[in-house]
């Protein structure tokens, strides 16, 4: 089968099989977590689970949130802001803190994120990196100049689901790829003084959802060369929903949909010249993969699906990317390279210019 290119890196510490994400790979990192939401939940529950990570602080604008943190995990420390001082400056001025993870709404990425990188700390930022592309230049100038690590928290990169879907493409298996299409939706409870709604925070679908399915069609085909948008803008000014169309010089296309106001099938379909796969499970973090290839005429010649399990939420793998890089004195993801994370906000800058939507941090 001829080979297919693809456009997102396994990392060089997947072997053949399942990798193990868990075990120490080198000297331990102490990690510093801002926030205390959901998803600061989340990651810090697997991060606890790698051998070589310690978890030293974490700050919360509130004392009680951050000191009930902080015992819930075995931080050893927490800052709250104090005296009109943010907690996560405190943080970043504490001398044990190595490597920081920021997991605050996307509106505070920039902010936070600058303090960390100016500080010399490694940063591991959520997605979306930042609100626009041009904080993320920023943030990215900034790192190579204190010459510390810097990645987008985009984890499905590294989970085994999507990187065995990249080696099934690129070992050409579905010949050539010629259409993509990807949706992730849920209703969410509309309320604004949730961040999902909030303009301040970076609310809407795009900045929160549109990350994964674009996941799928940037790494089976990569950056398009034409993008038509539509969506559903709120009262508020954000999209609720999105609906995009990619297209490629070659002819092939990508269809996205993202939505906080239905349920979605959250699949992920990729189809060329010899076969066509599907996702099962959540498309950011697929449970299988179903292949079929070679139609005979009344049947397919190939026919199978391949199950995945992982380690806690899933977050360990990009975890262990970061872990690994900074012990290997690298400043940047080869799988989550600063280029790439400049190409997506520029795109979603593009796609927000087609929708409407703006947001206060376009005006600083």
């Amino acid at each position: 089968m001829a080979k297919q290119q693809t456009h997102i890196l396994r990392p060089d510490w997947y072997a053949d099989g399942t990798p193990d994400p868990l075990t120490a790979t080198g000297k331990a990192l102490r990690w510093g977590v801002v926030s205390t939401g959901s998803i600061a939940h989340s990651v810090t529950g697997d991060l606890a689970l790698l051998a070589d990570a310690e978890l030293q602080a974490v700050s919360s604008r509130d004392a009680g949130k951050a000191a009930a943190f902080a015992e819930e995990f075995g931080f050893r420390t927490s800052y709250p802001d104090q005296d009109g001082v943010p907690g996560y400056q405190r943080m970043c001025q504490d001398p044990e803190v190595d490597v920081v993870y920021i997991g605050t709404p996307h509106g505070q990425h920039f902010e936070v994120a600058e303090a960390a990188l100016r500080a010399g700390k490694h940063v591991l930022c959520e997605k979306a990196l930042t609100i626009n592309a041009r904080e993320a230049e920023a943030l990215v100038r900034l790192a190579g100049t204190q010459g510390v690590f810097f990645m987008e928290a985009l984890w499905s990169r590294f989970v085994p689901g999507v990187q065995r879907a990249l080696e099934i493409v690129a070992a050409g298996e579905l010949g050539s790829i010629r259409w993509v299409r990807a949706d992730l939706g849920f209703p969410a409870p509309r309320d604004l003084s949730s961040r999902i709604w909030a303009p301040e925070a970076g609310g809407g679908a795009l900045l929160d959802l549109t990350v994964y399915p674009l996941l799928w069609a940037w790494g089976m085909l990569g950056a398009p060369e034409r993008v038509q948008a539509t969506g559903s803008i709120t009262e508020w000014g954000v999209d609720e929903q999105n609906a995009i169309t990619l297209g490629y010089p070659d002819g092939a296309l990508a269809q996205l949909m993202s939505s906080f106001v239905a349920q979605g099938p959250r699949t992920a379909s990729i189809a060329g010249t010899e076969g066509f796969m599907e996702t099962e499970g959540s498309m950011n973090n697929p449970s299988a993969l179903k292949i079929r290839a070679g139609w005979n005429g009344s049947g397919w010649d190939v026919e199978r699906t391949e199950e995945f399990t992982w380690p806690g939420r899933g977050y360990v793998y990009e975890l262990r990317e970061v872990t690994r890089c900074i012990q290997a004195g690298k400043q940047q993801s080869p799988t989550m390279p600063w280029q790439d994370s400049l190409d997506i906000m520029r795109f979603l800058d593009q796609v927000r210019e087609q929708l409407g939507v703006r947001y206060p941090n376009d005006l600083d």
